[in-house]
């Protein structure tokens, strides 16, 4: 009987791991043991040739990554190696931008000299390189350094760029002369090799002079603009460029004239870290969430079956994307993979669940945090001033006397002078501030309790978005495992339980009573 359960069981979990496995390439690590990747370089000419650089190394593959070797060690505080490049002036030349410098090699990476050092640690701290036809062009933490002799001399490009850091640098053969730069302060492009600069894209407000400023609200003060990650150029059209930022993806195709953010439907995480632009102009995303790729105005995930974060993606030639991990380094053949747009492939794992939107919906209402609340205390405050404020007043009057006469002379108490009775007097008053309906007190309190409840919707909301999310991917991978992992299937499952409580107590108990369907 148990035989025959297991094989049931078996049969069933069929269909959702073939459907599993069409949503997302299959990933293989060529790592070899090794772990703490931040970059890879794959030659398109050979592919059997390949570099990948450690938090403290280079190693080097001529075959494809069945076999590594160290060619460099990198020494110094910042040991990291950011990023692999190859040379365009010199025959076989490579370049390491690391945490301590700028390596160059001149022999396909077998032996490697330092060329770049700068002057102090945030210079030392190298993030990008180009190679062109006239100098090399070289970001860190604290600015844009060039060489127009092979790296044998240096200056400082300080015009617009400044001390600000440069994470990326991309240019286009087919357009030389044009080069694009995401700085922390912004995209800058130049067409004359880097004789004139245009920023095309502001990452942050530029600075104010303070006896200028005007007032502005607590609200207006807050915002701020996207901060920008990666630059990225379609070779098949160099006018096309995408910028990877805090909120998304912005992509220009008049050579950064005008923006659009791109859709982020599909995009678990808007913090793209960088991009990367294929043969077909397809586009690729890397966010701490994983690998996206943008099809249909959709994105859709690829790094399924990835364990740690994801350092850098590279794709290779044949269609093979590089993944560099914390726990090694991954290589998936997208060839072969057809993303599924016709059918929703998640539409199994949320078969059962409640929509995100009405999760969140009632995480809102049983935080007493709905935008309604505001409202309604605004149009309440608005018609108080039609309200009249009362006052009751009252009249006591004790000092009456009265006097008897009675004209007798026999009688007691004739003609004796005796109080009278109090006098009460009532009045009621009733007055209006009618200015009160052109402005009202009440209302700098009501923004005040607006900005604080607008923050702590958006915590919220947020937290209530990565618990439900991160179910799905929890019921994905119990789908993936297979029925030996007994311990991993119950790890996996408690994970399930425990964000289903963490749900729960953001939404008051709906969570598992829609689960459980007695909750619309």
């Amino acid at each position: 009987m148990k035989k025959v359960s297991l094989f049931l069981v078996g049969f069933l979990l069929i269909p959702i791991l073939v459907s599993a496995a069409a949503a997302s390439p299959e990933w293989e690590d060529i790592g070899r043991g090794n772990s703490y990747f931040r970059s890879v370089l794959v030659y398109q000419e050979d592919s059997r040739i390949m570099f990948a650089g450690t938090n403290n190394a280079i190693l080097r593959s001529e075959d494809k990554g069945g076999n590594w070797r160290v060619v460099l060690i990198v020494k110094g505080a910042d040991k990291a190696v950011n990023l692999l490049a190859r040379g365009f002036t010199e025959k076989n030349s490579l370049y390491a931008a690391t945490g301590n410098g700028l390596y160059k090699s001149l022999d396909s990476g077998k032996s490697w000299i330092k060329v770049f050092k700068g002057r102090n640690s945030l210079q030392s701290q190298c993030l990008a390189v180009l190679d062109s036809s006239f100098g090399i062009f070289l970001g860190t933490k604290e600015g844009l350094f060039y060489s127009s002799d092979n790296g044998r001399t240096w200056q400082k490009k300080r015009d617009g760029i400044g001390d600000n850091a440069v994470l990326a640098i991309t240019g286009n053969p087919k357009a030389e002369g044009l080069i694009y730069f995401a700085c922390s302060n912004g995209a800058f492009v130049t067409q004359d090799k880097g004789n004139s600069w245009e920023r095309i894209f502001v990452a942050h407000p530029p600075e104010k002079n303070p006896d200028l400023e005007e007032k502005t609200d607590d609200a207006r003060k807050e915002e701020k603009l996207p901060d920008i990650r990666y630059i990225a150029v379609d070779h098949n059209n160099p006018d096309c460029v995408y910028l990877a930022t805090s909120i998304g993806v912005y992509r220009s195709s008049n050579k950064g004239l005008s923006w659009e953010l791109i859709p982020d439907y599909g995009l678990l995480n808007k913090q793209v870290e960088s991009l990367a632009i294929s043969v077909s102009s397809e586009v690729y995303a890397l966010s701490p969430s994983g690998i996206f790729v943008l099809r249909k105005n959709r994105w859709q995930e690829l790094s399924l079956g990835l364990t740690g974060r994801v350092r850098q993606m590279v794709l290779g030639d044949q269609d093979n994307l590089f993944a560099a991990c914390d726990n090694g380094l991954f290589r998936a053949h997208i060839g072969e993979w057809s993303a599924v747009t016709d059918r929703d492939y998640l539409a199994q794992y949320r078969k059962n669940e409640p929509a995100i939107r009405q999760v969140q919906e009632a995480a809102i209402e049983y935080a007493e945090v709905n935008p309604e609340k505001i409202k309604r205390w605004r149009m309440q405050a608005a018609k108080k001033a039609l309200l009249p404020q009362v006052s009751l007043g009252v009249d006591r009057d004790t000092g009456d006397l009265w006097h008897w006469e009675t004209g007798s002379t026999t009688r007691n108490d004739d003609d004796v002078l005796r109080r009278g009775r109090d006098t009460i007097g009532w009045d009621i008053r009733l007055s209006w501030d009618l200015g009160e309906l052109i402005w009202n007190q009440d209302q700098t309190s009501i923004d005040v309790r607006s900005k604080l409840m607008a923050e702590l919707r958006g915590d919220i909301l947020d937290e209530v978005t990565k618990l439900y999310f991160e179910r799905i991917r929890i019921k994905m991978e119990l789908n993936n495992l297979s029925i030996e992992e007994r311990k991993k299937r119950d790890e996996r499952q408690l994970r399930l339980d425990e964000l289903a409580a963490s749900l729960d107590a953001l939404t008051g108990g709906y969570f598992s009573e829609a689960l459980n369907g007695r909750k619309p």
